[in-house]
């Protein structure tokens, strides 16, 4: 039996005779996804202590929303998602009206894009209010929410949000396909979402772009992105995804010109410091020793005279400690999760000096390598930076400068082969495509007066004199 009722508390059946029409009916619900009290004083109440005659059942109830229903599957499916089933007896139809009230938190600050001029508002878990919180940046007849349901058993429903006017129908297609060809039982957030329908899925550098910043979506609408929410999750998916995407942060332009172009040098710098100094210091003390000057290499000779592990040995034991660490604060409750982190640091590093199991240069290589990381916001390019180090540390380990260069110049050969739904994943960079020139550094706000071509949108003008 469906709900497996009645030995499932959490599947209601309520039923009453309807005043002045003399006919029996019977409500269907689930306690915990629906408002008991909206049924109560909404439904119930007006169905049995009206004293005018009842014509239509619709014009007696005082909610929001009500639409017939004929199939047993859909009236399932509605009842899954919080909406109440009314049966009368002598109708050939049921009565689903919306009553969909499920727990969560409030709206709150974000947690990983954080901002200092910017809005204070995050995404939560509930999907329709992450539409409002979108909704209300884009006051426009033009925004519009699509609905695809997902998951054979769990029917999990996704939210495709675009301006009409301004996304592209091939992007809009090509999302809407992938996400309609998940053959799974259930995809429950917008996390395990991208993992199904990103370009390459084995792939080490991210092609789906996750934000939890309204703002940030709604911008990114207005460029003509197609964007993807989900019931469970605080995080919208923006598609298609460059790397660009993932190297801006919300605060660029929210942030004065000058200002926020520094801080975008200072993340393309630490991106590089992340990347090459753990295998500079490599390929320079075991290849290159020549490009030193002489009291420097005494120096760093002199430090690394009782240490008996070979440099790159060294590093690589200090780099996978930092990630532990890195690792062990995040895992940990959040009170002592600081406390590892500054203790485990400083408790390695000078008792692995002290020991002489490391060289105290290498600390702080290691040191400026982890710390420039935090620089890089996102969360999934900030992965891929960290990992990626370790493929230069080991070939400048094996080949030196050389190695490194030969690691570098097939890195780009890959973002240069990579595509986002479609959209190569250096534009417009490389391809060239008309654009605001929002790159490594952002234009003056008044500059900015067209929208990426590679979005193949509809309007590529941002400029309203020049629309007109």
């Amino acid at each position: 039996m469906l709900y497996s009722f009645p030995n499932n508390i959490d599947f209601m059946l309520r039923e009453f005779t309807i005043n002045k029409m003399e006919r029996r009916a019977v409500l269907f619900y689930i306690p915990s996804l629906t408002d008991t009290k909206l049924i109560d004083e909404e439904i119930i109440k007006p169905l049995i202590m009206t004293d005018k005659e009842i014509t239509d059942v619709p014009s007696a109830m005082s909610v929001s929303s009500i639409r017939t229903e004929t199939g047993i599957d859909k009236a399932v499916n509605g009842l899954n998602t919080g909406d109440t089933l009314l049966l009368v007896e002598g109708l050939r139809h049921g009565y689903m009206i919306k009553t969909a009230s499920a727990a969560g938190r409030s709206v709150e600050k974000p947690q990983n894009e954080t901002t200092l001029f910017g809005p204070k508002e995050s995404f939560i878990e509930k999907a329709d209010i992450n539409i409002s919180l979108i909704r209300k940046r884009i006051r426009s007849e033009d925004f519009t929410v699509e609905k695809l349901t997902i998951g054979a058993r769990s029917h999990n429903e996704v939210f495709i949000i675009y301006n009409k006017e301004l996304a592209s129908e091939k992007v809009l297609s090509e999302v809407k396909g992938r996400i309609g060809a998940i053959s799974k039982d259930a995809v429950q957030n917008i996390s395990l979402l991208a993992q199904h329908i990103e370009d390459r899925k084995r792939s080490l550098v991210p092609t789906v772009l996750q934000t939890e910043r309204p703002d940030r979506a709604a911008s990114f609408i207005e460029d003509g992105y197609v964007i993807v929410v989900m019931n469970n999750s605080p995080f919208a998916l923006v598609a298609p995804s460059t790397f660009w995407s993932f190297y801006h942060s919300g605060d660029d332009h929210y942030l004065r010109f000058i200002n926020g172009n520094f801080t975008r040098l200072l993340r393309i710098l630490a991106m590089f410091i992340t990347l090459f100094t753990p295998s500079a210091y490599i390929a320079i003390t075991n290849y290159h020793m020549e490009m030193l000057p002489t009291d420097l290499l005494l120096a760093i000779a002199g430090a690394r005279e009782m240490v008996p592990f070979p440099a790159i040995l060294e590093l690589l034991m200090l780099e996978l400690a930092f990630e532990l660490i890195r690792e062990a604060g995040v895992r940990v409750p959040v009170p002592i999760g600081p406390t590892i982190g500054i203790v485990g640091a400083l408790i390695l590093g000078q008792a692995g000096v002290e020991a002489n199991v490391v060289s105290p240069i290498v600390v702080i290589v290691v040191a400026l390598s982890g710390l420039s990381s935090y620089a890089i916001g996102d969360v999934n390019l900030n992965y891929t930076i960290r990992i990626t180090r370790f493929a230069f540390l080991i070939a400048a380990g094996l080949m030196g400068i050389f190695g490194m260069v030969l690691c570098f110049m097939a890195a780009l050969i890959y973002l240069t082969s990579l595509k986002s739904f479609g959209v190569p994943y250096l534009a417009p960079l490389t391809p060239a495509y008309k654009s605001s020139g929002d790159t490594v550094f952002r234009r003056l706000l008044t500059n900015e007066i067209l929208r990426p071509g590679f979005t193949k949108t509809k309007d590529i003008t941002k400029d309203t004199v020049r629309n007109k």
